[in-house]
């Protein structure tokens, strides 16, 4: 959790306990920063962020004071992630939406499909139907990735959705492909610069022939990450090839021939659930990791640590993803000819043993 969402959850609790009652006014910025041993920088996005949850108020030359809760007529909203369960990091981001305060008053559905139904595409079109049918107040949308059609079908949803009239934020993704942009409101991290410090770090530890590795049919998420290790590459200015290679890294054969052909001493996968499998592979054909090839991902899911070499990569704060996330949609009701925008949390690179470097304090 970073050190403004630490501040941010304890003058929550505070809040909620009674500490602090509707009218009272919070101690100075300056008695935060000394209580909490924080920057002022730091103790002011915490305020910022209250603030936003309409939970305080700033009143010039005088201070900041809890605020008087609203009373609001309760909203439900639609959960639309197709990958819920498969894919590790919208556990939490749901956990961040249902935990954020201005959610209180509201109710979260993930709607019914056809237990018959195994293509989430066709899962994915019953549930946008039901929410349009149910009037929900808003969406929370995952889009789709690794098939042929899987942008189709997600600019097929938002678009229905918009028609209807609903509201609709963007978890993790966008519905179109980098550089082009939706016209919703998003909440993510910063993909570019993702793969933009990890291909550093690799450079960093001495590696010249670093691959990007991806599934077919990737999220859009994993074009911005190739970006930023194109980026990283050039920024190190010795004239580096770039060598993407995309294809099924369970695939003994395959990844035989990526490896004769590229001959790659270092690895970055798109997220950790492709690391994981690659790295089966590679141990599988006798490849030590990292002597012979150093690996990281992207996402820091839980079994990162666990796997044979415990993984590099990059940690998203998928809970403080979920809580901005609602905190928009709120915004984007009150306020529906505002401006649309990318809400970018924060990320860390998270070393571990696979790249070879002195690992971070976990």
């Amino acid at each position: 959790m970073s050190r403004h969402r630490a501040i941010y959850e304890e003058l929550l609790k505070e809040i909620r306990s009674g500490t602090y009652q509707p009218g009272d006014r919070l101690p100075s910025e300056a008695a935060l920063c000394e209580r909490f041993d924080a920057s002022r920088i730091t103790v002011a996005k915490a305020i910022q962020t209250l603030q936003q949850d309409r939970l305080v108020m700033r009143r010039p030359g005088s201070g900041t004071y809890v605020e008087r809760p609203e009373q609001v007529a309760s909203m439900q909203f639609g959960l639309l992630i197709p990958d819920l369960g498969t894919t590790e990091i919208f556990e939490p981001i749901c956990q961040g939406l249902m935990r954020s305060p201005v959610a209180k008053a509201h109710s979260l559905t993930w709607g019914h499909s056809d237990p018959g139904v195994q293509n989430p595409e066709v899962v994915a079109d019953q549930l946008c139907q039901q929410y349009i049918a149910q009037r929900v107040a808003g969406v929370f949308f995952a889009p789709m990735e690794y098939t042929e059609t899987s942008d189709r079908a997600n600019r097929r949803i938002a678009a229905t959705l918009e028609r209807a009239g609903i509201p609709v934020v963007l978890l993790d993704r966008c519905v179109e492909r980098y550089p082009d942009r939706s016209n919703f409101d998003l909440v993510g991290i910063d993909n570019q610069r993702a793969g933009h410090l990890l291909t550093r770090h690799m450079i960093q530890a001495g590696a010249k022939r670093i691959l990007f590795a991806a599934r077919r049919f990737s999220a859009s998420t994993v074009e911005q990450r190739i970006a930023g290790y194109r980026e990283a590459l050039l920024a190190a200015d010795r004239g580096a090839t770039f060598a993407v290679v995309t294809g099924d890294f369970e695939d003994v054969a395959f990844v035989q021939k990526m490896l004769q052909s590229e001959r790659p001493d270092a690895i970055i996968c798109a997220n950790d659930a492709t690391a994981a499998r690659l790295m089966q592979t590679l141990l599988g054909l006798g490849v030590r990791v990292p002597e012979e090839i150093r690996m990281s991902g992207v996402d820091d899911v839980r079994y990162a640590r666990f796997l044979p070499v415990p993984l590099t990569t990059i940690r998203q704060d998928c809970l403080e993803m979920g809580t901005v996330a609602m905190g928009i949609m709120m915004d984007r009701l009150n306020r529906p000819d505002h401006p649309v925008r990318d809400v970018l949390v924060k990320s860390e690179l998270i070393v571990r043993s696979s790249s070879g470097m002195p690992q971070s304090v976990e």
